[in-house]
């Protein structure tokens, strides 16, 4: 069994575990238990009552947080053509067609946080699904990550859009922002979040959706969230 950091011990020392706190006593609570040397990340974990196995279960969507995440995001893009200079021009940080689907083919991995892709290219990505998907990496008209606007897609993300779906345990993750960022930036991030998990309730689902919710920093402790 590993031993708890007395860094992580003095952190959970400030959090009851039996209690649900609202979000803002949750919030002030994460950040102060971001004691570590750096801007520590405002996390958000929804467990969802979704069978993960289901299609028709999947749960994502894409939000514009309105003051951002404070992380900057690295950006690929698979496009041909002129689209690529507009990507380049735009700021995406890595841009490619043909070739680059077969370098993360031949590689098995990606060194980016988001995928763009142009309609013309999801043909060629089908070959390396089984890679970007598992990661939440695969572009989808649905998050807005298929589009034909490269450059506005592009401008969106820089701007504090993100997209979210959940993982293979029926979890939803998303970070908010920083320590360092005011309550009631953090809070509005946080109340926006979870309204689109809401709305992005499966059609058809029956049952206890949102099982429940928690805020943790970065390498700090989980804080139920009253729901």
């Amino acid at each position: 069994m590993n031993k708890q950091s007395k860094r992580f011990t003095e952190a959970k020392s400030l959090v009851d575990s039996t209690k649900a706190y609202s979000a803002k006593e949750a919030i002030e609570l994460a950040k102060k238990t971001a004691n570590v040397k750096f801007d520590a990340g405002i996390e958000v974990h929804v467990r969802l009552g979704i069978d993960p196995k289901k299609a028709d279960h999947v749960v994502r969507g894409s939000i514009t947080l309105p003051h951002g995440t404070g992380k900057t995001k690295r950006v690929a893009v698979f496009a041909e053509g002129a689209d690529q200079e507009k990507a380049k021009k735009a700021g995406a940080e890595i841009v490619g067609g043909e070739e680059l689907v077969k370098e993360i083919k031949t590689k098995g991995k990606c060194g980016f946080d988001i995928a763009l892709a142009t309609p013309a290219m999801m043909k060629q990505l089908g070959q390396i699904a089984k890679i970007l998907g598992p990661k939440g990496l695969m572009p989808n008209p649905r998050n807005e990550t298929v589009t034909a606007d490269i450059e506005k897609a592009i401008t969106a993300l820089m701007g504090g859009k993100v997209t979210f779906r959940n993982d293979d345990s029926s979890n939803v993750h998303q970070l908010i922002g920083k320590a360092s960022f005011e309550q009631e930036q953090l809070e509005e991030n946080y109340e926006i979040f979870l309204d689109a998990v809401r709305r992005a309730k499966p059609q058809g689902f029956k049952g206890s959706y949102i099982k429940n919710v928690s805020i943790s920093s970065s390498m700090g402790p989980g804080i139920k969230v009253a729901i």
